[in-house]
């Protein structure tokens, strides 16, 4: 047993979960152990044991104040360690048991590897005799590895969000840091980053203008006055804030196209972060632009809240490159438990050939799914296909089993 601290609970969801399946797997182990064992079958028990172990130690590891990037390295330890259990576990049940974990199997094959996958091909072509009991010997064995060939594969497809989402939180740190540094260039040194504007001389006089700057507006000024002499030291750090603004503006709107995930690493909330500090960039940016007049017709703002609302603007903005980035997360979600698609149904000719070898025409091969991915649906399909036939059979003009 791992021994779970009495009276600690789980400090977070995935943790909660593990420790179930622990137990039950733990349970599991206790029931196969009390049987007659091999030397094979006692090397199994103890792996599965120390599994089971090193995956409770995981998670009930306290990291304190290495926390927050070391929960990454918790989380892959433990769930590592139980599916290698349950590998193991299916190298110790009974043929009946075996037979009935034989679903789950495949099921788990068909979510993970390729269509075209040899171990899955195999793995379609004896299911259904597994299911009904007839197995052979190469069958436990072969179904051990098509799990562990899933197991691999899902750790891939995590790996693939675990590492974008790093990419994200290093993507965000360093915009945040550009971000920052102007903030502090533009209060020590104001003039040399100045986003006024003179959009009009005065009322009263020719010799007189108006600097218009992100946090004041100076009215009567002598003509020949340099803007950037007037500028602030809060004048980028304002600018920053109201494209901040703007961007949490498109972060609301960007939630009604997020979906809960099984998936962990929270992908969804680090592509939301990054939009902070990319729309406090772009509101600077932006009015830089502006300022230098490359865009055409607008060159000169007319008051503080024309800049302020261009600079909310300009952090709305950002979403035109996040988005990409929302896409490329979401697709990275989607593609976890979603093999590729060969261009053939390698299962449905691979039960052909076995039916044409001399096994039984009553399997008959898997029909391709109702939505056209060919895909094979599992022992129940055998069902649906008798009834198939029966259909095709009484349609007018046609032959039994043409």
């Amino acid at each position: 047993m791992t021994g779970t601290a009495p009276g600690r609970p789980p400090r977070t969801a995935w943790r909660a979960r593990a420790k179930t399946r622990i137990a039950y797997l733990e349970a599991q182990l206790e029931r196969e152990r009390v049987k007659p064992c091999s030397e094979d079958r006692k090397t199994l028990v103890e792996g599965m044991r120390g599994h089971l172990k090193k995956a409770g130690t995981a998670a009930d590891e306290d990291f304190g104040w290495r926390r927050a990037w070391s929960g990454s390295a918790a989380r892959e330890g433990v769930w590592s360690n139980i599916r290698s259990a349950e590998v193991m576990l299916l190298q110790l049940v009974s043929d009946e048991e075996a037979a009935g974990r034989a679903s789950e199997v495949m099921a788990l094959v068909k979510r993970h590897l390729d269509i075209d996958d040899p171990r899955r091909v195999r793995l379609g072509q004896r299911i259904r005799p597994i299911i009904s009991g007839d197995m052979k010997p190469g069958d436990r064995d072969l179904m051990t590895r098509a799990l562990d060939a899933a197991y691999n594969a899902l750790d891939d497809e995590l790996a693939r969000v675990r590492s974008l989402r790093n990419i994200l939180w290093t993507a965000t740190f360093l915009v945040l840091l550009g971000v920052t540094g102007l903030a502090l260039y533009g209060w020590f040194s104001p003039g040399s980053l100045s986003l006024c504007f003179t959009p009009q001389t005065g009322s009263g006089a020719s010799d007189r203008i108006t600097v218009v700057c992100p946090t004041a507006e100076h009215h009567n000024v002598p003509a020949g006055t340099d803007a950037s002499g007037l500028a602030q030291p809060r004048d980028i750090l304002t600018v920053e804030i109201a494209g901040l603004a703007g961007a949490a503006l498109t972060v609301i709107a960007s939630l009604r196209r997020i979906r809960g995930t099984d998936a962990p690493y929270m992908l969804p909330l680090a592509s939301a972060v990054l939009k902070f500090p990319t729309g406090a960039l772009t509101a600077f940016l932006g009015l830089l632009l502006i300022r230098g007049a490359f865009v055409p017709g607008l060159s000169d703002l007319d008051s503080r809240a024309q800049v302020l609302g261009w600079a909310a603007a300009f952090g709305a903005a950002q979403h035109l490159v996040t988005r990409l980035v929302d896409d490329r997360a979401q697709m990275t979600l989607a593609e976890v438990g979603r093999p590729t698609d060969a261009a053939a149904d390698p299962e449905r000719a691979a039960v052909k050939e076995m039916v044409a070898e001399g096994e039984p025409a009553a399997l008959g091969p898997p029909a391709a799914d109702r939505s056209g991915n060919g895909e094979y649906e599992g022992p129940l399909e055998g069902a649906r296909e008798g009834t198939r036939e029966e259909e095709r059979a009484e349609e007018p003009g046609r032959r039994p089993g043409s």
